[in-house]
């Protein structure tokens, strides 16, 4: 833990020195805090002026974990414990029919080597994702099964073990797949057991190393179950490593589950996550991380019903025709054609996971919207996300502003005691959240219950 604060603040010290506010490497001027983000939330976010930097700023929660009688801040008509603790950096979840839950375990994958002044600073900031707890053990699937439904697992096993940095899990009849960092492996799965021994088949390789700037690929089964969508982030923030880096990037695949046939379903999404069926209108919706270094209040981050064939603007342009200056060449005709978004969710806020909720054991203002965890910004003054939000929805759409669920994840020095990413819905209905930075799986029942 000391060494995880200790890393922290020579992060801000770096960014003191030279990458912050006053820096002579940032080209216009900075004030002593960042615009309010509130008008970026919705369907039609505030875009301010773009500011460009030639070293990004840099500001980081340093992590000091869950003190022993701490626990996150929930809405009311809720509450909150934990189901699972002690893991090494959970970062997403899945229910499988039984009930069992399933904690994918992952960290980063090594990166390419360091080219750029801002490339020492990303690999710290990298790094910190990675704080809290060590990385031994990690890259694997815990599953956690409660077999007397008191919400307090009495099974704990390895499912599977010697993973190449997993993200995304899916079931479909006996068969199990994993999306590691570079492909779909398919595995047997027969119900009840707590562990998989046999080898899995890869299904279809993705776009790996050796940079992998965006790792985690995001996975979801079609209803029918006849394909794989998987989303695979972009290899840069704007290409700086090139455009050749980004080689069937920035896209969400349909993969033929029988063959491993695949294709582009949508593509200009830099790094698309929380893939998920949205239950009224069976759209397929996403969570994204847009591009950064353009200011504190751009590029909002945010949620879309994604179309087949759709062109979402990255790397040329952002919420439809606003232009990114920095990519060369240029592309009007990608630009005419680009989607804008359904949702803003705010600048930086870095969503990463999101379920829709259509179970009965929260209040009913929750059902039929989706929740979304928002890991935190790390380069705005003033941070933003480090909660998990609520969306609600009307007719297979966004309908209102965004509420708070899940806060508390900052403390009153804003340093980090937990940063929230995957999340799944039980089978009893409780909502789970995986804590990267806790080492935690957090559980949201109603207060009632």
């Amino acid at each position: 833990m000391k060494m995880a604060q200790f890393s922290a603040r020579r992060i801000r010290r770096a960014a003191g020195l030279g990458l912050v506010c006053g820096s002579l490497l940032a080209l216009p001027a900075c004030s002593d805090n960042d615009p309010d983000p509130s008008g970026q939330i919705g369907p039609n976010p505030t875009l301010p002026e773009q500011i460009q930097y030639l070293m990004p700023p840099v500001n980081i929660a340093s992590v000091v974990g869950w003190k022993q009688d701490e626990k996150p801040t929930v809405a009311q008509g809720l509450q909150i414990q934990v189901f699972a603790k002690g893991l090494r950096h959970p970062r997403s979840l899945y229910t499988l029919p039984n009930g069992d839950i399933l904690v994918v375990e992952s960290v980063a994958p090594p990166g390419a080597a360091i080219k750029r002044p801002k490339d020492l600073v990303m690999g710290w900031i990298e790094s910190m994702a990675t704080s809290g707890g060590g990385t031994e053990g990690s890259n694997r699937i815990t599953l956690l099964r409660d077999s007397n439904g008191d919400g307090v697992p009495d099974v704990q096993d390895v499912f599977l073990d010697h993973l190449n940095s997993p993200f995304g899990v899916a079931l479909v009849g006996n068969d199990f797949y994993v999306a590691n960092t570079d492909a779909i492996v398919r595995y047997p799965y027969t119900p009840g057991e707590t562990k998989i021994t046999a080898p899995g088949t890869v299904l279809t390789p993705l776009p790996g190393g050796p940079i992998d700037h965006h790792w985690t690929k995001s996975l979801v089964a079609s209803p029918d179950g006849s394909l794989l969508y998987v989303g695979v982030g972009s290899n840069s923030n704007i290409t700086e490593n090139g455009i050749q880096a980004e080689k069937d990037r920035a896209a969400i695949w349909e993969v033929d589950r029988t063959t491993g046939r695949s294709r582009i379903f949508a593509s200009g999404l830099r790094n698309p996550n929380g893939l998920s069926w949205e239950p009224q209108s069976g759209a397929l919706w996403a969570v994204v991380n847009e591009r950064d270094e353009l200011g504190p209040n751009l590029v909002p981050d945010y949620m879309t019903s994604v179309r087949d064939g759709g062109f979402y603007g990255w790397p040329y342009s952002y919420y439809g025709q606003h232009v990114d200056p920095r990519v060369m060449p240029r592309r009007p005709d990608l630009v005419a054609k680009a989607i804008p978004p359904d949702y803003a969710l705010g600048s930086h806020v870095a969503p990463l996971g999101m379920a829709f909720y259509t179970a009965a054991n929260l209040p009913e203002a929750y059902r039929g919207g989706a929740f979304v965890g928002e890991h935190g910004s790390w380069n705005r003054k003033s941070f933003n996300g480090y909660k998990v939000v609520f969306v609600p929805f009307k007719d297979g759409r966004p309908d209102g502003k965004p509420q708070d669920v899940v806060t508390g994840f900052l403390d009153n020095d804003d340093q980090a005691r937990g940063r929230p990413v995957g999340l799944a819905v039980d089978k009893s209905g409780g909502l789970l959240i995986a804590d990267d930075v806790g080492n935690t799986v957090w559980r949201v029942t109603s207060a009632s219950q």
